[in-house]
Parts: structure tokens; C-alpha cells; sequence
């Protein structure tokens, strides 16, 4: 079943079958034409046989020996009319031409015996069919000659076997157009439905899952959709399971940050209230440890909530033209007196024009103080910082830290850059970031960010380092 089903016999099964075909239409071409011939053939073509028109000749001249010339030209005219396609003409003992059954007979009326010669040289085996017979015994009386074209020797079926043989020709060509169209037919379905499981394929691409697609044959491409088929079912139940999964997560998230709050609120209240107590050195350490930790604490669950509504297209976004060289300045401003309490060397560079970019200015404010909070907290060894836009309008931020690969106490799960993430995809900016033991850069572009920027931003982390 399978077997008879594949692509492969069956564009086999075309091919053997136009080869088949091309001996068979010979066999049958042939064979048919036999038929015409021996149809025709009753009855029919006193010319056919050239043994027989010669020895009739010959005897026919032989019966012509005591015969007079009117006798002689009155037998010949006679076998004229007897065989009519023939030509036929006497030459005397001395040369001359005494008679010729038509005037369109080109011979002279007088031979040499050089031109006898030559026509007896030239009439053998050409065509017409010659045959020359002396008159009488003694040959005394000249000969005759009986011509007849080489053509009116076949019987009628040969001559309609030469006339229609182009047929034959025909035949073959239509086997042959044939042969290309069932092909032509053949592969054109095959691309059909490949363009029909392509369609369907891009749909899958545009983050659709596409409809089951009907089976038609039970052949490799029926495996194909079937196959396909099968890969969609699972892949709806996995988005299905996806998709109740991430809500549970959010669902859980959310439960869980609004359940910390009431707590750390409490707990925030209750150092507030230490604050005014008598403490001891240590006790005053203890309670700006848990301050700095109930802050972290607090950031944590305002980036996890920030993420879940993010993922859920819940945040709020209110893109705008923007001047990103004053929201720039107005971000390093405000982190400005962090970096400076912790020794960090600052440098910045930006330019005195404005540039205008299309994004939301609550969101870009939150990608920079995610990038500058987490510069703070895991680069403050390398204690230095750098802002400037290119020429490119590309915003580079740099740090010389030991990278985010790099264990660290304070390291986090990431929530902060997939946050960054999140915010920059939803507003078309392309972004990059090289990180290594020597530092990290992050480059910030509207349009696709050229290699060789890169590379140049990353010697420079290099150089300065």
C-alpha cells in the first residue's frame, strides 16, 4: 500500500509507461500499414514485379522476329496500352528511333554508338526501371526498351505507407507532449500542495497556530501533513499549558508582592520607631542593614510587579516624541549625588542639541535608573561610570565593574534587565550589551546598532580600564 502510494511509483509508473509506449506505437504503426498494404495489394500493380516485367519484355521481343515494322509498332502500341504508366520505344539496326509511345520521351532520333553506350551504362539499376530486349533471334532489327517509374512498381499500400509515414513522426510527438503534460500535471500538484502546507506554515510564523490541514493522499507529502498535523496538536496543548502556567505565575506574583507589603511596611514603621531610641553602635550597623535590605526588598517587589504587568501588556504606555538629551541629562542629574557619596569617577558627553526620539518618558526613565541601580550595586568596585551619545545618536553607558557573570553577594535574579528587555522591544529600540571581567557597556539606538561601533566602544572599555 504504501509502495503504490508513493510519489516515487507513481512518477515511475509515467515514466515506464511513455517508454512502453514508444516500441508499442512503432509495433502497431507498422502492423497497420501491413494491413493497408495487403488490402490494396488484390488485385492490383501489373508493375510490382521486376522479374516478371523482364522476362514479359523479353519474350515479347523474342515473338517480334519475323514481324514487319508496322507489325512491331502496332505490338508495342498495343503493350502501351497494357501497361499506360510505362514508356516505351523501338531503335532500329541502323539507329534510328521508329517509334516512342509519347513525344515527352527524351531520346534521339538518331543514336550513335556512344550514346547507346551510355544509355545502356545509365539505365542499369536507376530509376525508371529499364529493361532492353533485341528484337527477334538473329538481333537484327535493333531493340526495344520498356521504362517505367520506380515508383509505380509498389503496390498501393507501400505507396500509402511512403505518403503518410510522416504519421509515424506524429504518434511520436504526441506520446511525447503527453509525457510532458501528465509530468507537467504531476509536479504541478505537488507544488500546490506545498504552497498550501507553506501558507499554512506561515501562518504558524506570525505566532498563530494554524488549523489542522485535510489529507487528501496517503503518500510522502500526506506524511508530511500528517506529521504537521501532529506537531500542531502538541503545540496547542503546550501554549494552552503555557498559557495557564504564566497566568498562575503572574497570578502568583502579584498575590506575593501585595502579601510582602503589609509586612514590610510594618517592619519599615518599626525601624523608623528604632531610630529614635537609645542604640548602641552595633544596634545603629544592625538597623542600617536592615533599612538598606528592606529597600532592596521593596525595589525587588516593584520590579516584579513592573515585569507582570509588562508580560501581560498591562503596564501603561504613552509613547511620545521625546528629547532624549534632557531626559538623559535629568536621569544622571537625579543618580548624580549616589555615585558621588560612593567615590565613583563620572564622566559624561552629551551634546548641546536636542534629539528626538518616539518613546514613552516614564519608560526610558525606568530603563536608565534600572541600568545606573544595577551599576551602583555590582559596579561600585570598578567606582566608575560614563554617559555619552555619538555621533550616531547612540546612547553608551559604561561601567568598569567585573561584569555580570561575575559572583557577587548583592546579585539578583535579573528581573531589572529583562525588565530593560521588555521595555525597549515594546518601544522598536535596537540595544547591545558587552560585558566581560574589565566591564560593561550598553549601547541604546533607535535604528540597528553597525558592528563597528561596537567594537570600537568595547577598546575603549579596554583602554580606559
Amino acid at each position: 500500500m504504501k509502495r503504490r502510494n508513493s510519489l516515487l511509483s507513481k512518477y515511475l509508473t509515467i515514466i515506464i509507461t511513455a517508454i512502453m509506449l514508444f516500441p508499442l506505437s512503432s509495433i502497431l504503426f507498422s502492423l497497420l500499414f501491413v494491413s493497408i498494404a495487403d488490402l490494396f495489394t488484390i488485385g492490383d500493380n501489373i508493375y510490382k514485379d521486376g522479374t516478371n516485367l523482364e522476362k514479359m519484355w523479353h519474350h515479347e521481343a523474342k515473338a517480334l522476329q519475323r514481324a514487319s515494322d508496322e507489325q512491331i509498332i502496332s505490338k508495342l502500341s498495343h503493350l502501351k496500352k497494357t501497361y499506360s504508366k510505362a514508356d516505351i520505344f523501338w531503335v532500329d539496326s541502323a539507329g534510328n528511333t521508329k517509334f516512342k509511345s509519347s513525344e515527352n520521351i527524351k531520346i534521339p532520333n538518331k543514336w550513335s554508338p556512344s550514346y547507346v553506350v551510355q544509355f545502356m551504362k545509365s539505365s542499369y539499376g536507376s530509376d525508371p526501371f529499364t529493361v532492353v530486349a533485341f528484337v527477334g533471334e538473329k538481333k537484327d532489327k535493333g531493340f526495344i526498351v520498356f521504362q517505367v517509374p520506380r515508383s509505380e512498381m509498389k503496390n498501393r499500400g507501400q505507396k500509402l505507407r511512403d505518403e503518410y509515414d510522416y504519421l509515424f513522426f506524429i504518434i511520436v510527438m504526441i506520446i511525447l507532449m503527453m509525457f510532458i503534460f501528465l509530468s507537467w500535471i504531476f509536479f504541478y500538484r505537488i507544488r500546490k500542495r506545498l504552497l498550501r502546507l507553506q501558507k499554512t506554515i506561515n501562518v504558524f510564523t506570525k505566532n498563530q497556530i494554524p488549523s489542522p490541514i485535510s489529507i487528501e493522499k496517503q503518500d510522502e507529502i500526506g506524511q508530511l501533513e500528517y506529521a504537521f498535523n501532529q506537531m500542531m496538536v502538541q503545540l496547542t496543548e503546550s501554549k494552552k499549558r503555557e498559557k495557564e502556567e504564566e497566568e498562575l505565575r503572574r497570578q502568583l506574583i502579584a498575590n506575593l508582592s501585595h502579601d510582602l507589603r503589609t509586612p514590610l511596611t510594618t517592619i519599615r514603621g518599626h525601624a523608623y520607631r528604632l531610630r529614635k531610641e537609645a542604640l548602641s553602635p552595633k544596634g545603629l550597623e544592625s538597623l542600617e542593614l536592615i533599612d538598606r535590605k528592606m529597600n532592596y526588598l521593596d525595589q525587588l517587589i516593584d520590579n516584579l510587579v513592573s515585569y507582570t504587568l509588562l508580560t501581560s501588556g498591562k503596564y501603561p504606555f504613552h509613547p511620545k516624541s521625546t528629547d532624549i538629551i534632557r531626559l538623559l541629562r535629568s536621569s544622571f542629574a537625579s543618580w548624580y549625588p549616589v555615585f558621588e557619596n560612593m567615590n565613583f569617577e563620572m564622566e559624561w558627553e552629551l551634546p548641546e542639541q536636542s534629539v528626538y526620539w518616539y518613546v514613552d518618558p516614564q519608560w526610558m526613565e525606568r530603563i536608565l535608573d534600572n541600568i545606573f541601580q544595577n551599576i551602583s550595586r555590582h559596579a561600585k568596585e570598578g567606582k566608575y561610570v560614563a554617559l555619552r551619545v555619538t555621533n550616531e545618536n547612540v546612547i553608551v553607558i559604561e561601567d568598569h565593574g567585573p561584569g555580570i557573570r561575575a559572583a557577587s553577594q548583592q546579585k539578583g535574579v535579573g528581573i531589572g534587565l529583562s525588565i530593560v528587555a521588555l521595555m525597549m522591544k515594546e518601544m522598536n529600540l535596537h540595544w547591545s550589551m558587552d560585558t566581560s571581567e574589565t566591564g560593561t557597556t550598553i549601547l541604546i539606538s533607535e535604528t540597528p546598532i553597525p558592528l563597528s561601533l561596537r567594537a570600537n566602544e568595547k577598546k575603549k572599555t579596554i583602554r580606559a580600564f
